[in-house]
């Protein structure tokens, strides 16, 4: 028994304290790992069993506690922490940096024709759809049309965004130009993740208490939800978006890039990449993971069916989404 591993460890909580940014960012490096990415589904199920069955008090022999950490975030980076299914490994946060890496690389450096601004706006979209549809919070499905809508709404604001800017930056100078692909994405979040999560904003998503007991659902929540994410997600392509362009502008000055125009596209992936190595996880660490809420901020019927259940409990708590 003294080897045995204790059933004391709070699995259900990140590792470190999500009252602290240091804390949030340390667990966010872990989430946002892109080398999870490349584990196969025979590792990411012998972490799922062993994460399940330490939640239910059986703990494999041998297990150590960095072992059981290790297994918790292999298993947070695949499966989706309030319906437990497996993630489409594209919308996975894990592979934020390598697929936005290359997409926001190829935006920032095929800006200058109109065929490839609207064809590299949509092929980002169509990712950003994947990753918010993933990512959402609640464990309320969305239907085919509404996945239509935000999708079709998402693309067509980026698009629109990033020809009218392009527009504008020909008067301009042509640094400007390059900041286009930016303003396009920062717009599109705006739209895409609001449409994308419209069902919770229409019918709310589960609020607990600080014991995870489930009180009801909440539009209010589900509102600060999506703006801390879309916050998150707009600070985290600033970098990426607005570091390269700028030094990639001075390279293309010198020499050796006149000499060879085919190093421009991988210079500019591996600078963006840099960045999004570190914006990903500082970002997502803006907000904790389990946002809160004062009763008093929730809807009258809401707060009226908490006083009655637990008159006690004066803040809720909620799956923010990523």
């Amino acid at each position: 028994m003294s080897g045995e591993l204790s059933l004391n460890i709070n699995i259900k909580e990140p590792r470190w304290d999500q009252g602290t940014f240091m804390g949030r960012a340390k667990h966010f490096f872990m989430v946002t790992d892109p080398r999870t990415v490349l584990l196969s589904s025979e590792t990411l199920e012998e972490a799922r069993v062993i994460v399940e069955n330490y939640r239910a008090g059986t703990v494999k022999p041998g297990l150590t506690e960095d072992e059981l950490w290790r297994a918790k975030y292999i298993y947070d980076s695949a499966f989706h922490p309030d319906t437990g299914e497996k993630m489409f490994v594209i919308g996975r946060m894990s592979a934020q940096v390598p697929m936005n890496m290359s997409i926001t690389g190829c935006m920032l450096t095929f800006y200058r024709t109109t065929p490839a601004v609207v064809f590299w706006q949509w092929v980002n979209q169509s990712f950003n759809a994947v990753v918010n549809y993933t990512n959402r919070s609640g464990d309320a499905p969305i239907t085919v049309n509404q996945l239509g809508a935000a999708y079709v709404s998402a693309t067509t604001g980026a698009v629109v965004t990033a020809l009218g800017l392009k527009s504008l930056a020909t008067r301009l100078p042509p640094i400007v130009s390059r900041f286009v692909p930016f303003a396009a994405v920062a717009a599109a979040n705006c739209i895409n993740i609001p449409f994308m999560r419209q069902r919770e904003l229409k019918y709310g998503i589960p609020v607990m208490d600080e014991n995870g007991n489930r009180l009801g659902e909440s539009a209010n929540a589900a509102k600060q939800a999506i703006v801390q994410v879309v916050v998150s997600r707009i600070g985290m392509a600033v970098p990426a978006m607005a570091i390269p362009p700028v030094i990639m502008n001075s390279l293309e000055k010198r020499a050796f890039m006149k000499r060879f125009p085919i190093l421009n596209a991988p210079v500019q992936v591996s600078l963006v990449g840099l960045c999004l190595v570190f914006a990903t996880p500082l970002c997502c660490a803006l907000f904790p993971q389990k946002s809160s809420m004062s009763v008093s901020g929730l809807e009258t019927d809401l707060q009226e069916r908490i006083r009655q259940l637990s008159p006690d409990t004066t803040t809720v708590y909620f799956n923010k989404g990523l």
